[in-house]
């Protein structure tokens, strides 16, 4: 269940190489090639039901929405909506409860299980999985590896076997499980590097994406599963698999001890960095000023920089997680909200929807619902995401939180196209151009039937390029099929 299988979709795949390595960017090859490869795709089981966690998860949470002012009815209103707003049907399935739906400060003294709070919860977690699981869709919970949540609620560390046999009971098909109230004992020897911070971006120093600042960094070749947060995930890993149900486990490390490389033989998904809220409302209580949480650009093109350099990592069963969707919130402009899905939708990140779905815009909804991004972030042969063919704003390989990498491009067998994507990473409108014999998957031809991602418009037989004036931190995107 945590284990990459990435030979065993090779093999699926007819046993083609996929992947070539161009200017240390990994890009697929085109998808006539990878038809061309002999394939002959076996559709077993495995295939056209793919096991939890293979692909990456889509659904929504409650946190990015209303933190810990949760209950049942909270909860059921998303889930309904999920279905009366046709996201069921787009393949989001995770209604996901996030922190603080527990007593506070207790255990049941019977049995040391974790209390639903009769108050939001009258009928247990049990009662709300019931009504979920009737709509034809799943239900995620959450903790944390730590003695507490992040809230202050009573969390997992030495009740693993318990929380997980209650959530198995309860009906739980998705656990979020945190780093948070991580007791002295249990914290790291030494600190790994995540060049990210819940502090001003002007304060930082990450040069190119180190951390010259580390008080205690670990020695060179220090192996990371030695590490004590290692040992909390696994824990909790291993509880889950000695249930009698199958539960999807997003590890939310924060990034810590170089999960990168022992996060898909752990979970289904790995947390890279800090929230995309850079504050929240609870802060306070555990010892931080009190801030309102506001969505903005400037941390999901953060967050979006990082991510750019673990695309290696992406593969079935194992998705670096840049943290759940702002689309619908604070204030961002119809061009972010855009430019933000496109993105996480390209990397094969996890889509977990955090906005209030009784209230969403009409023109949030339909980002969220584009089908050809969730085809793309779907798909069941590459399980590689698109990656950077160009820098744009900057040369190669340059870490910059506020230009991310702006050209991008990657092949879709379910849409039997090449993806091409350009972002505009400026505070101004700006042209940008997609030249056909700069992306590796196009370069042999010069012309090709266009699809506009965003309208669905046939474009024709586009000849050589394709340029576009996109406002601020906004995106075009393509789908490009064969050539003409």
């Amino acid at each position: 269940m945590f284990v990459n299988l990435l030979l065993l979709a090779t093999l699926l795949a007819g046993g083609a190489d996929a992947l070539v390595r161009e200017n240390g960017i990994v890009s697929s090859l085109p998808y006539s090639l990878v038809a061309a490869s002999n394939l002959t795709l076996i559709y077993t089981e495995t295939t056209i039901n793919p096991p939890q966690g293979r692909l990456p998860a889509l659904g929504w949470n409650s946190w990015n929405a209303f933190e810990c002012d949760i209950d049942a009815v909270k909860i059921m209103v998303a889930a309904n909506h999920m279905v009366n707003l046709g996201l069921k049907d787009v393949g989001y399935e995770y209604v996901n409860i996030d922190d603080c739906w527990s007593v506070k400060y207790a255990r049941n003294a019977s049995n040391n299980r974790i209390i639903p709070d009769p108050g939001k919860f009258p009928n247990g977690i049990v009662g709300v999985a019931e009504q979920v699981h009737a709509l034809g869709l799943k239900i995620g919970i959450y903790s944390s590896a730590g003695e507490t949540t992040c809230a202050g609620y009573p969390a997992s560390l030495g009740y693993e076997t318990v929380d997980a046999e209650a959530f198995a009971e309860w009906g739980i098909d998705y656990l979020k499980y945190d780093d948070c109230g991580v007791p002295p004992d249990w914290k790291d020897e030494y600190t790994g590097c995540v060049p990210d911070s819940d502090e001003d971006p002007s304060s930082w120093n990450f040069p190119n994406g180190t951390c010259p600042d580390l008080a205690d960094p670990a020695p060179e070749g220090y192996d990371w599963t030695t590490s004590k947060t290692h040992q909390r995930y696994i824990n909790m890993r291993d509880a889950l698999l000695n249930v009698n149900r199958t539960i999807l486990y997003s590890l939310c490390d924060m990034g810590h001890a170089n999960v990168n490389t022992w996060g898909n033989s752990t979970g289904n998904s790995w947390r890279i960095t800090n929230d995309i809220k850079r504050k929240c409302n609870i802060c306070s209580s555990y010892g931080h000023p009190a801030q309102i949480s506001l969505a903005e650009w400037v941390r999901i093109s953060e967050i979006a920089n990082e991510n750019i350099f673990l695309l290696d990592y992406v593969d079935f069963w194992g998705h670096p997680d840049p943290d759940m969707l702002e689309v619908g919130n604070g204030n961002l402009t119809l061009a972010e909200n855009r430019a933000h899905f496109a993105l996480w939708a390209i990397m094969k990140s996890p889509l977990l929807i955090g906005t209030p779905l009784d209230s969403i815009h009409h023109q949030h909804l339909a980002i969220l619902k584009n089908k050809y991004l969730l085809a793309f972030h779907q798909d069941p042969i590459i399980g590689g995401p698109a990656v950077p063919y160009k820098w744009g704003y900057n040369p190669y390989w340059t870490f910059d939180p506020a230009h991310p990498a702006e050209y991008w491009s990657g092949v879709s067998t379910t849409l039997e196209a090449t993806l091409v994507l350009i972002l505009n990473s400026e505070n101004v409108t700006s042209r940008r151009t997609a030249v056909w014999s700069e992306i590796p998957e196009l370069r042999g031809y010069d012309s090709y039937q266009v699809i506009d991602g965003w309208t669905g418009e046939n474009l024709g037989c586009v000849r050589n390029q394709y340029s576009a004036d996109l406002e601020s931190h906004d995106v075009a995107f393509l789908v490009v099929k064969e050539q003409c």
